[in-house]
């Protein structure tokens, strides 16, 4: 008896020794293991929260215009920019006790692990807020034990490392809501195109629903399965007191209006522009020691969108049906602002920008630079050249050059420089070329900005040359700007996710690349292709336009076997355009002939239209006079074609028109084939 109580007592003795031991090396493993983990979270330290952020465009107005994204389309918004319905609504059906728990939920945990075991496979989750915010950061979305593991280890140091706030911000920040779209911020955008701080409780309910599964509850395309998603969403805020039985019925009664077509045309505000902008954000964001793939810039531009929206209107409009591409640019004189861009007929079918990348012939569009080096060079708009059929020699004689003008004649009599533009005579370019030398032009053209090779050829002084067409129109910009090296941007400052301003456009002083009066007289002369009292042989090239103007232009067209350029200004907008097939085809039908005309007036009459016509003011040194064009001599009553010409004071004309000598020499010297001018000495001796 006394053996049995004491067998009885030793076996008890044992178990308790047992249990004691047992539960002793149960709580060591679970303090070693705390503390373990938290030497590694001391070890291993903060997690890095950060994530691609879109960079997201506004026009110059501060309004957004598109966006820019390595991999997702997130933009980043702080809980007070969040509807409360929405962090309400994923509270509710994603973690309750989230701002309860360390990052765990043990008792949600429990029962998804009986569930895996039961049906021997892992398909109940039963992640926090916290472990769901670890996946979509650092890990992959399989089922495994070993990621789920990583996934716990990571909410740990998070849990660890950052308040709550700052978690459930990050998580709301980077779930992905299919359509490509990352964060409440962007699927509250693209599903109701409107910022996520105006999300209404049945709309919150429908972009919370979505995070369970964005391929099965999108709304759009699966609203049966989103409409049934919703109701559950709506019914667990009900049921933990976030909304009352009242506001339940009526967001479930509230039927959901969808935006998502309407945020797929808005993505596609000036795609040829925004495609410039990055490029040029790339090199300022790389020149100021930053990653332009770190995302998050919010990148102000030069983008007027009413000259934007009236470029694509007047393209839309004048464009044939065709293969016919074009490329226009308009830039602001003084700052050199980049207002519109449009590199194609479509973006969708081609991204290639050809009013950036293309080089093409500009044809007489190019004759403004010669003159400029002109100008510079003895000439004035009163000098007169013999243009009569030439045969030139160059190469040291090894090859000739027989330059024709559009419409195949010639002129019989000299005439001017004001005349020859704007008439586009082409036997006084190649002689002024020959006159002034290939140096002086490519120095010209370098200075405005244009970047070809230019060939020892006299075609090039009739654009026989591969220029693009943004070059092109920086020179006509730099004109238009008095001369200044205006340099041609698309980007007014960037700031940096947090907010911090890292570029701002210069506004400093500007180099003058040539005299102020030099531009004038060639931004008044470049008046004249409107001009028909310039018509001789051939028409003045800007006639068919006068009947829309409405205020002065300063331009000039260029028209090639493939290409046909028109760049002009007013003092307050430069605008350029080409017009041409890519490869292989050249202009030779009416409809691609007509349109580069008709989209350039239109463009300047439309972004003009409400405000006086401005004139162009001249600089000291430059003076008005009335003169006789056939004779450029000072007009008087008996000279019928007069037209008014500003020249630099030291070249006004000192005879009248109706002066025997004038004709006289001007027929003489046009036999002789001679260079004209109306001083008493040479500017070549």
């Amino acid at each position: 008896m006394r053996r049995t109580v004491y067998i009885k007592k030793k076996k008890k003795r044992v178990f308790f020794r047992r249990l004691s031991l047992l539960t002793l090396t149960v709580l060591t493993a679970a303090l070693t293991i705390f503390f373990s983990l938290r030497l590694y979270a001391q070890i291993t330290g903060a997690p890095s929260l950060s994530v691609p952020k879109a960079s997201v465009f506004l026009d110059k107005n501060g309004k957004q215009i598109g966006d820019h994204f390595s991999a997702e389309r997130r933009y980043w918004v702080n809980l007070d920019e969040m509807s409360p319905f929405l962090i309400d609504a994923v509270i509710a059906t994603e973690d309750r006790k989230f701002y309860s728990h360390n990052g765990f939920d043990y008792k949600r945990i429990a029962g998804a692990v009986l569930k895996d075991v039961k049906t021997m496979r892992k398909a109940e989750g039963a992640s926090s807020i916290t472990q769901q915010y670890a996946r979509n950061l650092f890990l992959t979305h399989t089922k495994t034990w070993s990621r789920k593991i990583s996934e716990a280890l990571y909410a740990y140091r998070m849990e660890r490392f950052y308040e709550k706030d700052v978690i459930l911000e990050g998580y709301l920040n980077t779930v992905y809501f299919g359509h490509g779209m990352y964060g409440v911020e962007a699927a509250s955008k693209f599903y109701f195109g409107k910022p996520a701080i105006d999300l209404t409780l049945e709309e919150a309910a429908v972009i919370t629903a979505i995070a369970k599964g964005p391929s099965v509850y999108s709304p759009v395309e699966n609203p049966k399965n989103s409409e049934e998603r919703k109701l559950l969403v709506l019914s667990l805020m009900k049921n933990q007191k976030y909304i009352t039985e009242r506001q339940e019925e009526r967001a479930k009664a509230q039927p959901i209006t969808l935006k998502n077509r309407e945020w797929v045309d808005a993505s596609r505000v000036a795609p040829y522009f925004l495609d410039a902008v990055w490029k040029e954000a790339d090199k300022v964001l790389s020149e100021k020691g930053r990653h332009p793939a770190e995302g998050g810039w919010t990148i102000r531009t030069t983008l007027n969108p009413h000259h934007q929206q009236v470029a694509e209107e007047m393209i839309a409009k004048w464009m044939p049906d065709n293969d016919l591409q074009v490329g226009f640019i308009s830039i602001e004189p003084g700052t050199g602002a980049i207002t519109s861009l449009v590199g194609g007929v479509n973006y969708t079918e081609s991204p290639f920008n050809r009013a950036t990348q293309a080089k093409r012939q500009p044809g007489s569009a190019m004759k403004p630079v010669l003159y400029a080096a002109a100008l510079e060079n003895g000439y004035n708009p009163l000098t007169f050249l013999s243009t009569e059929k030439t045969i030139f020699t160059y190469d040291e004689g090894r090859s000739s050059y027989e330059p024709k003008n559009i419409n195949g004649k010639f002129a019989d009599h000299p005439i001017s420089l004001a005349q020859a533009l704007a008439i586009s005579d082409n036997i006084f370019a190649v002689k002024t070329l020959e006159e002034i030398g290939y140096k002086n032009f490519q120095n010209m053209a370098s200075r405005l900005g244009i970047k070809a090779e230019f060939p020892a050829s006299p075609a090039i002084a009739l654009g026989a040359l591969d220029v693009s067409l943004s070059d092109m129109t920086n020179a006509y910009n730099r004109f238009a700007s008095g001369g200044a090296e205006v340099v041609p941007a698309t980007i007014l400052s960037i700031s940096d996710s947090e907010g911090k301003t890292v570029y701002e456009k210069s506004t400093i002083d500007l180099k003058q690349i040539m005299s102020k009066e030099d531009a004038f007289v060639l931004t008044h002369l470049l008046t004249g292709m409107f001009d028909p009292v310039f018509n001789d042989y051939s028409s003045a090239t800007g006639l068919s336009m006068r009947q829309k103007q409405t205020r002065p232009y300063a331009a000039k067209s260029g028209t090639t076997n493939s290409d046909q350029y028109l760049i002009g200004y007013t003092p307050s907008i430069t605008a350029g355009i080409w017009t041409g097939f890519d490869v292989g085809k050249q202009l030779t039908e009416a409809q691609d002939l007509a349109p580069s005309k008709k989209i350039w007036i239109d463009f300047m009459e439309k972004v003009h239209e409400g405000t006086a016509p401005e004139p162009f003011i001249p600089p000291k040194g430059v003076s008005g006079v009335i003169v006789d064009v056939e004779t450029g001599g000072l007009a008087i009553d008996e000279c019928e074609r007069q037209r008014l010409i500003y020249v630099k004071d030291k070249d006004l004309p000192q005879k009248l028109c109706t002066d025997k000598s004038l004709r006289e020499q001007r027929t003489s010297d046009s036999k002789k084939g001679k260079l004209f001018n109306l001083f008493p000495f040479s500017f070549f001796e």
